[in-house]
């Protein structure tokens, strides 16, 4: 089960605290999906984002959730690894009432104007308007499952709970039942993510939770009628080969979506920027955040990896947290006390730490360094041209006209490469096209004239020799 925080400060829960105090409120009963139809209209309409944080699905993938949603149908998102499934289904517990009413003590979440269970029946029954209410956050109406092989049907729907009977009930006594995730999870939402890696005799098990909405366990005349929004992840591969979602299950879920990965370079690095959590140790200067996602792209679009499996949004995260780990690291060592910046001699190491996110085609084993590397290179060049190309670097370029040579590496300081660069006329403007505004500290001027020497060597205008983590640009 997985708690979700919301973006907003939980305010206090309703007073009423009875049955009878409930109903003198004036409170009607809405069932999940008509609460959750009626929520994202009103926010639709306030023009409030109903989905915060999710990059790039705004005309593709989030209009069929919409419309999915508003019809009150079960989900299944489809998609490579890393395409954000997850996170956007636990959106879906902001689309819930803040606070929902429940019999107070029930494990199912019954309420109070229609409890389900035997318990609850009961004590309506037995206590009528004095029935004890208690108040129920949308946080924690969300559960999740990962679909493992060894998943069973007690984890899914319930099972004789032997304490229970050694208590002295019954066999026979519904009271005797364990209920388990999807029950517990009643009048709420419940995620069941790689749905195809659920053993299918355990999928057969789902059937009734999504049509007749009831349960039934170890032969018990149980009719428990649930109401809950169930959607389900799967990869499309897993979906065909290594696993397969039951074709009775399948129909039973009202919409099927695909995902995707980033469409644009606009959102990859607004994706990058939003997720890494690099902010506070290291600052990754916009033009490096621009290779990484163009990085990502190249790889993600490579006939020398594997498509099927995809390159997931976690590479690129994981490369702009590596680079900027690099820069904290260089700074360590040279004892600085200023916030690091990273610089593009960050970028080479964070490749072999990479190789494994990535699934290569088998013509090229034994070349996936090689392969990522060259692709790296491909992307600083791009990004060197598409950010200075037009910018006149004459006056970085005469320093090197009488065989002059500038050091440089991932443990050289910011400081110590601006003074074996000298003043370079022109720093400014390379800064604003990069995105600096001049005001920023040394690591910021040293980090746009590593990647301007980066890209002149690229562009052929420089020579590089490197040995271990040390480069010499020359002519």
């Amino acid at each position: 089960m997985v708690q979700q925080h919301s973006h907003h400060p939980r305010t206090s829960h309703p007073a009423p605290a009875t049955l009878g105090e409930l109903r003198a409120s004036g409170h009607a009963y809405r069932g999940v999906k008509e609460e959750i139809r009626d929520n994202l209209l009103a926010m639709m309409r306030a023009g409030q984002d109903p989905f915060p944080g999710i990059v790039g699905f705004g005309q593709t993938v989030l209009p069929h959730l919409e419309r999915a949603l508003i019809a009150g149908h079960d989900i299944i998102l489809l998609g490579e690894r890393g395409q954000g499934k997850t996170r956007l289904i636990r959106t879906l517990a902001g689309l819930l009432d803040e606070w929902t009413p429940t019999v107070a003590g029930c494990e199912i979440n019954d309420h109070p104007y229609q409890p389900a269970c035997a318990r609850c029946r009961r004590l309506a029954a037995e206590m009528g308007d004095d029935l004890p209410v208690s108040w129920w956050h949308r946080d924690d109406r969300y559960g999740e499952k990962l679909a493992t092989p060894d998943t069973s049907v007690g984890d899914l729907i319930g099972d004789i709970d032997p304490v229970k009977v050694a208590e002295g009930r019954t066999l026979g006594d519904p009271e005797t039942i364990h209920f388990g995730l999807v029950p517990r999870t009643n009048r709420g939402i419940f995620s069941l993510n790689e749905m195809p890696d659920l053993a299918e005799r355990i999928q057969v098990s789902m059937l009734n939770v999504l049509e007749e909405r009831d349960i039934g366990i170890r032969g018990y005349a149980l009719r428990l009628p649930l109401d809950l929004l169930l959607v389900a992840s799967a990869n499309p591969e897993d979906y065909t080969n290594r696993g397969r979602i039951i074709t009775p299950l399948k129909d039973r879920f009202g919409a099927e979506i695909r995902t995707h990965y980033p469409l644009t370079l606009t959102d990859e690095l607004t994706l990058i920027k939003q997720e890494a959590d690099i902010w506070t140790a290291a600052e990754l200067p916009d033009h490096l955040v621009e290779v990484i996602a163009r990085f990502t792209r190249g790889v993600r679009e490579s006939s020398a990896v594997d498509a099927r499996s995809g390159v997931s949004a976690r590479f690129a995260i994981a490369a702009a947290e590596s680079a900027a780990a690099s820069a904290v690291r260089r700074s360590a060592l040279a004892g600085a006390t200023e916030t690091p910046v990273a610089r593009v001699c960050d970028l080479p190491a964070v490749v072999s730490t990479l190789r494994g996110k990535v699934e290569f085609e088998v013509s090229e084993e034994g070349r996936e360094e090689e392969v990522l590397g060259a692709m790296l290179r491909r992307a600083i060049a791009d990004t060197f041209r598409s950010r200075l190309g037009s910018v006149d670097l004459s006056g970085l370029l005469a320093k090197f006209e009488d065989g002059g040579t500038v050091e440089s590496g991932e443990l050289v300081p910011a400081t110590d490469l601006l003074q074996r660069v000298g003043d370079v006329p022109g720093l400014a403007r390379i800064m604003a096209r990069l995105g600096m505004d001049g005001g920023e500290s040394f690591g910021h001027a040293a980090a746009a004239v590593e990647f301007t020497l980066e890209g002149l060597y690229l562009m052929r205008r420089l020579s590089k020799d490197t040995d271990g983590g040390t480069s010499v640009y020359g002519t």
